[in-house]
């Protein structure tokens, strides 16, 4: 595989967006390993990273595959690589099984229950590329696949779940189901003649942003839940505050009628929420060991 391919690999699978989901799973992560007294090894570590990307490299290149037909067709999406031809078909669908196949290894290098529910993480994540043929709920379907993040690494480092990894579940379902209705605005009148489902085609963009700020809302309730069930010290309290203006930051640059900042919104704003709740949150934790 030459550079320009590798290239169109990573602009396909969108790998820079693995931020969104990565740094969420670390909190669960570190906070397992703090209910045992400790901190998560570098072996822990480099495996969840491992599984993680790789999740989501297989899940991206299946939505790409399932949607080729529409992205062709989308004035917005017409220039991606299967569109276009810059990648096949048939490596997709081997690219897709290799980034499975590392998962699964991933999964038996952390423990025996990770890697006797990877399959069904797969068919998780496989799913949300269908959903939205049916169900305007899909875009929370695309937030709950990334949201069992942090259930998966409380998994991968105590091989057990905790109840409260489900608040911290919920939280990031409601993050990225809310940014990617206001995503979605952008495509109402492509998703409508295409038959496709989504809550902009449904309600109309101005009730869109409405759901999007609501379900934001109970994000921030949900992290001062977390918060508080695990006894965090002031720093986690500071990470919730930030997020929180920095969601009101993020629905301040997109209106109903100016969707033009919608890349800056989706990517940049909530680049920096998952990066600073790492940095706040990890720091948190790390305050309780001190």
């Amino acid at each position: 595989m030459g550079k320009g391919q590798v290239r169109t690999v990573l602009e396909m699978i969108k790998v820079e967006h693995s931020v969104f989901a990565l740094p969420f799973a670390l909190v669960g992560a570190m906070l397992a390993a703090r209910r045992q007294g400790g901190f998560a090894s570098w072996h822990q570590i480099f495996w969840i990273i491992v599984a993680m990307v790789s999740a989501r490299s297989a899940a991206m290149t299946v939505n790409r595959i399932a949607d080729v037909e529409f992205d062709r067709r989308n004035p917005r999406t017409a220039g991606r690589a299967l569109p276009t031809g810059q990648l096949s078909l048939g490596f997709a669908w081997m690219f897709t099984a290799i980034s499975s196949a590392v998962l699964i290894f991933a999964a038996w290098r952390l423990n025996p229950l990770a890697l006797k529910l990877s399959p069904l993480a797969l068919a998780i994540l496989f799913s949300y590329s269908y959903t939205k043929r049916f169900t305007t709920v899909s875009h929370f379907v695309l937030g709950f696949c990334l949201g069992i993040s942090p259930a998966a690494a409380w998994i991968a480092i105590c091989g057990s779940l905790d109840w409260r990894m489900l608040i911290l579940c919920a939280a990031v379902t409601l993050w990225v189901g809310g940014f990617d209705v206001l995503y979605a605005c952008q495509d109402v009148e492509f998703d409508t003649s295409a038959g496709l489902f989504s809550i902009p085609a449904k309600t109309g963009i101005p009730r869109a942003f409405e759901i999007a700020r609501a379900t934001h809302a109970v994000m921030i309730f949900l992290l001062g839940w977390l918060a508080w069930s695990f006894h965090l010290p002031w720093l986690a309290w500071a990470g919730i505050a930030v997020v929180a203006v920095l969601l009101a930051y993020e629905h301040s640059l997109v209106r109903p009628n100016d969707l033009s900042k919608m890349n800056a919104a989706f990517f940049t704003v909530n680049g920096y929420i998952s990066l600073l709740f790492l940095l706040f949150w990890g720091g948190a934790v790390w305050l309780m060991h001190a």
